[in-house]
């Protein structure tokens, strides 16, 4: 069975597509969407998902969320024992995702195709890839997140094709993809992004606002209370997605006291007036690569949980003079469009064939230097081989020269970016070839890029002079783990106890009594009590007793919560 996977910033999803179209898949609490984020608790066990979110604010030094803003980094997290890099993380995600999918199926689950944004690079596309090995199943493709929101919203059917815009704000990153559709082929023309914008700079905005407001050092925050705050903000910034104009109160326990911040959403706008600008950037980057006008835009689609702001359709609006399609639920839509992706894969015959083409969001080329002829030499230019939105697959090769007669080695750099000067842009890695001791002009060096459907790099370098070709694996690249690297970080994931996923329920009540408890100084007692009488009888092992129980638990939680 092949699966589609959205594996997101804030939230993952799983799908399959079915006899009627594509269908998500839910999780062991009934829910479709699974909080991307891990915990360990006290037993040195993992947690995933909905139950770890509630363990931010109890245990903050043992939680970790938003990893996927670190992939392809060697950035490393360390909850309890366990030190764990972005993919591995990623992996523990995809683990239980595919736990859902198979209590579903009743059989295993083994391949896959993951979604990740248009505009990651080399190193994360590759960490996602490593994620799906760590996590046991073979990712068939990774598909662009505005290429799956596109087939969601089945563009790739319509009579007559068209041009479209997909508008993805996720959780952490941003994307603008510009597609053309005709005759079978869905084409994409131009992608631009940011992958360090989503909701949760929204979010950070609104926090920086509210405690220069209320004149609390952030500094001073304890892990606890700013996980606290950032809820409540998260609340707050939900409601007012969905109200019409009037203020919000966010109530919060600093520092032992008891505070309030009230927040509008003329005021939300403002705040987050240079987050909007940062969006127009990469709209009109693909607009311009794309050489189209507003008006030869056929549809805009809105994608991604934090498309729901206001603010994001007002900028829609302005800029290109009409209202964005969102009738999917933007949370699901990239998971939907990744299922039916699964099933072109699976050669579904409910699926019309039709032909992907995407593009290369980065140029990339490498470090050349260049002697004007009076012997002042500029170094650390950047020479494109691949230029960006290039239709993919592409291959590309280009010549270079030694810089010196009789050298022996030549070194290059292999960047990706748009800069001019290579520092300005991201390096991937080093290559070195060994070359005859000639004449620098006699002495050629070919270079090709070869840039895949699934977004992955790979260089040949030819030494013309002698014909010899050798296909280079790039080094240097922190973000990357070597085929060594991944085994043994497989035979270590596998060596981590995880709670198995019918315990989620009970693990989620337990989750949510501690957040109250540290939350709300008046229910202590009363939620120090229950919490002891449902782990007594979580020890007593008896189904039935366990589900009655954790059901008035579950009540007597949402009467305190909404007590607030």
């Amino acid at each position: 069975m092949i699966v589609g996977i959205d594996l997101g910033t804030t939230h993952s999803l799983i799908g399959y597509h079915g006899p009627d179209g594509p269908v998500l898949i839910p999780n062991a609490l009934g829910e479709l969407l699974t909080p991307s984020v891990v915990s360990v608790d006290a037993d040195e066990a993992l947690i995933v998902g909905r139950a770890a979110v509630d363990r931010l604010i109890t245990h903050p030094q043992r939680t970790v969320a938003s990893f996927k803003r670190w992939m392809g980094t060697n950035r490393v997290s360390r909850l309890g024992k366990h030190a764990l890099r972005p993919e591995e993380l990623s992996a523990l995600v995809l683990r239980a995702l595919v736990a859902d999918a198979e209590s579903h199926f009743g059989s295993p689950v083994t391949e896959a195709v993951i979604s990740v944004p248009a505009y990651f690079g080399d190193a994360q596309r590759k960490a996602t890839r490593i994620a799906g090995e760590l996590a046991g199943i073979k990712v068939e493709r990774l598909i662009n997140e505005p290429t799956a929101a596109a087939m969601a919203y089945g563009l790739q059917q319509r009579d007559g094709g068209g041009r479209f815009l997909v508008f993805d704000l996720g959780g952490g990153t941003f994307d603008v993809s510009i597609l053309e559709m005709f005759d079978g082929v869905m084409e994409v023309h131009a992608s631009a992004g940011d992958n360090f914008l989503g909701g949760e700079d929204f979010l950070s905005a609104l926090r920086d606002a509210c405690l220069r407001e209320l004149k609390v050092d952030a500094a001073s925050l304890t892990a606890s209370e700013d996980a606290q705050l950032r809820r409540r903000l998260e609340s707050a910034k939900r409601e007012l997605s969905n109200t019409s104009g009037g203020p919000v109160d966010v109530d919060i326990l600093l520092g032992g006291e008891p505070r309030r911040w009230q927040i509008d959403e003329a005021g939300f706008s403002r705040l987050c007036e240079p987050l909007v600008q940062r969006m127009r950037a990469p709209l009109e980057r693909a607009m311009r690569d794309a050489r189209l006008a507003p008006g030869q835009l056929d549809d805009i689609v809105l994608v991604g949980g934090a498309s729901r702001m206001p603010l994001t359709a007002r900028l829609v609006s302005r800029m290109f003079g009409r209202l964005p399609l969102r009738h999917i639920n933007p949370d699901e839509a990239i998971a939907l469009g990744a299922a039916v992706a699964a099933g072109m894969k699976a050669r579904d015959e409910s699926l019309e064939e039709i032909i992907l083409t995407d593009v290369c969001p980065h140029s990339l080329g490498v470090d050349t230097a260049q002697d004007d002829g009076r012997g002042q030499v500029t170094t650390g230019l950047f020479s494109p081989i691949i230029h960006r939105n290039a239709t993919v697959p592409v291959s590309r090769v280009e010549r270079y020269q030694p810089m010196r007669d009789q050298q022996t080695q030549v070194e290059f750099n292999i960047y990706q970016g748009e800069s001019p000067r290579v520092e300005n842009n991201v390096k991937l890695g080093t290559i070195s070839v060994k070359v005859p001791a000639r004449a620098a002009h006699e002495n050629p060096v070919d270079i090709r890029f070869t840039y895949d459907v699934n977004g992955l790099l790979q260089v040949e370098a030819t030494i013309v002079a002698t014909g010899q070709t050798h296909e280079v694996v790039l080094q240097q690249n922190p973000g990357v783990l070597t085929q060594d690297e991944i085994r043994q970080r497989l035979a270590a994931l596998s060596q981590l106890k995880v709670h198995p996923r019918d315990q989620q329920e009970n693990l989620l009540v337990i989750a949510r009594a501690e957040r109250l408890y540290e939350e709300l100084l008046w229910a202590r007692r009363d939620l120090q009590d229950a919490l002891v009488r449902f782990r007594m009888v979580l020890d007593g092992q008896d189904p039935l007793q366990i589900r009655e129980h954790r059901a008035d638990f579950a009540r007597m939680l949402e009467s305190i919560e909404a007590q607030g």
